[in-house]
C-alpha cells in the first residue's frame, strides 16, 4: 500500500505533485484518488501534500487548481472547515487541569445566549442553523488548550505577540449542517458534475459557499468563547485558516480556481498544522506561496486509518481510560466511547515526518511547538 516517493513528483502530462518523502507512508488508495482528480476536465493541477489520505471521492489532504470549473464535490459538506488559534490571558501558572476536567463546556449544545449579536458581529443573516453557531460537531473537530513547547525562530516567534508562558486555544470546526445543506442542493440538481465557473449554477452555489465560509469563522471564534469563559478566561484571535474551500486565484494574468481539500492558505504570516491530541502542534511559517504547491501547505497529520479500522484497532490495545490522558500528559474530554478509538493518537501519521517533509521541500520553517493540555471533544449527549 505504498505511494508516490521522493521530496517532489510530478508527471507533467497530468500535472501531479506529491510533496511526500520516501520515509512517508501514503495509502495507495489516496494516491489513486489524487490521480483521478486530475483527469475532471479543466484540472490543471493536483497537489497531495504528506498528511495525503483517502476521502470520499477525492482525497484529504490535497489541493486542486482548475480553469474555468468548479467541482464543489471536492471539498464536501463541510464548507469552511478550519482551524483558529487564540491567545487567552491565562499562563502556566493558572493550569487547573483537574478542576477544568469537571467542567461542563456544553460545546455539543446550543449556546443559551442571544445569537443575534454575533450574527450581526459577522455580518451574517439568521438561518434555519442559528442553534448550531458556537458547537463544535462530530468526527476530527476539537477545542483545544495548549502551552508554548518550544521556539525554534525566536524572531518570527516575538512578531506574533505572543509570550513563552501563555497558554492558547486550537479550535478545529466547520459550517456544521449549514455547509451540508449547500453541498445538497447542489448535488440534488447537478449530481457530482462540476460547472463552468462563470455559470449561474456557480454563482448561485459560491453565494452559498461563501456564506458558509464566514459562518465556520464565526463559529469558530464563537467556540472559543464558550470554551474560556468556562475557565474564566478571555481570548484574542491569532489566526483563522479554512482547510475545505474553492477560492479564486491570478495566475500568470489568468482566473484559476483553487479547491483545497484538508489544505491551508500559504499566504499566512503563519500557520498552525497541529497532530493528534497525543503530540504536539506546529506553529510554521510559509516559506514559499507559489502555484508549484498550489499556493497550499498540510493541514494536520492526517489519518493513518480509517474510523472502522481505528476502532478494531484501538479496541484491542486500550481501554478507555487509557486514553483519557495522552503521552504527553494531556487530558481529553470524550464521553463517546466510539469517537473515543476512532480519534486515538495511534490513528493518525507522525506530524514530525509531515513537518520534515515539508520543511525539506522548502515550504515552511518551524517557529514554534504547542503542546496539548486539555483536548476537549464531546460530553455524553444529554444535558
Amino acid at each position: 500500500m505504498g505511494g508516490l516517493k521522493g521530496n517532489m513528483n510530478t508527471l507533467p502530462e497530468t500535472q501531479v505533485r506529491l510533496f511526500a518523502s520516501s520515509q512517508s507512508w501514503i495509502e495507495g488508495e489516496a494516491v489513486r484518488q489524487l490521480y483521478a482528480t486530475a483527469k475532471l476536465d479543466g484540472v490543471r493541477q493536483a497537489v497531495g501534500f504528506p498528511d495525503l489520505h483517502p476521502g470520499k471521492g477525492a482525497p484529504v489532504g490535497a489541493a486542486f487548481v482548475t480553469d474555468g470549473m468548479i467541482y464543489p464535490h471536492l471539498i464536501g459538506g463541510d464548507i469552511g472547515c478550519g482551524m483558529a488559534l487564540f491567545q487567552t490571558d491565562l499562563v502556566r501558572r493558572d493550569i487547573k487541569l483537574d478542576r477544568w476536567l469537571e467542567t461542563h463546556f456544553q460545546l455539543e449544545h446550543p449556546w443559551e445566549d442571544e445569537v443575534g449579536e454575533v450574527l450581526a458581529e459577522h455580518d451574517l443573516e439568521s438561518t434555519e442553523f442559528d442553534s448550531s453557531l458556537g458547537t463544535l460537531g462530530g468526527g476530527n473537530h476539537f477545542a483545544e488548550l495548549q502551552a508554548v513547547e518550544q521556539v525554534w525562530d525566536a524572531g518570527a516567534f516575538k512578531q506574533l505577540g505572543l509570550g513563552k508562558q501563555q497558554l492558547v486555544v486550537l479550535v478545529h470546526s466547520g459550517s456544521r449542517g449549514l455547509g451540508e445543506s449547500i453541498r445538497r442542493a447542489y448535488m440534488d440538481r447537478h449530481f457530482a458534475n462540476g460547472m463552468a465557473a462563470e455559470s449561474f449554477a456557480a454563482e448561485e452555489y459560491l453565494r452559498g459557499h461563501d456564506f458558509a465560509m464566514r459562518w465556520a469563522k464565526a463559529n469558530r471564534a464563537l467556540i472559543t468563547r464558550r470554551f474560556v469563559a468556562k475557565i474564566g478566561a478571555e481570548a484574542e484571535s491569532l489566526w483563522d485558516g479554512g482547510h475545505n474551500c474553492i477560492t479564486r486565484h491570478k495566475s500568470d494574468g489568468d482566473i484559476v480556481w483553487l479547491h483545497r481539500k484538508g489544505a491551508v492558505d500559504a499566504k499566512a504570516n503563519f500557520v498552525v498544522i497541529p497532530g493528534s491530541r497525543g503530540s504536539l502542534s506546529y506553529l510554521v511559517k510559509p516559506a514559499s506561496n507559489a502555484e508549484s504547491h498550489a499556493w497550499s501547505l498540510a493541514h494536520g497529520a492526517g489519518r493513518k486509518w480509517a474510523r472502522c479500522e481505528a476502532r478494531l484497532r484501538m479496541r484491542e490495545r486500550f481501554g478507555t481510560s487509557q486514553l483519557m490522558q495522552t503521552p504527553l500528559g494531556g487530558r481529553v474530554i470524550c464521553e463517546d466511547r466510539d469517537l473515543l478509538y476512532e480519534e486515538a493518537p495511534d490513528a493518525y501519521k507522525n506530524i514530525e515526518g509531515v513537518i520534515a517533509d515539508l520543511v525539506a521541500a522548502g515550504l515552511v520553517s518551524v517557529i514554534a511547538t504547542l503542546r496539548p493540555l486539555l483536548t476537549y471533544k464531546t460530553r455524553k449527549l444529554r444535558r
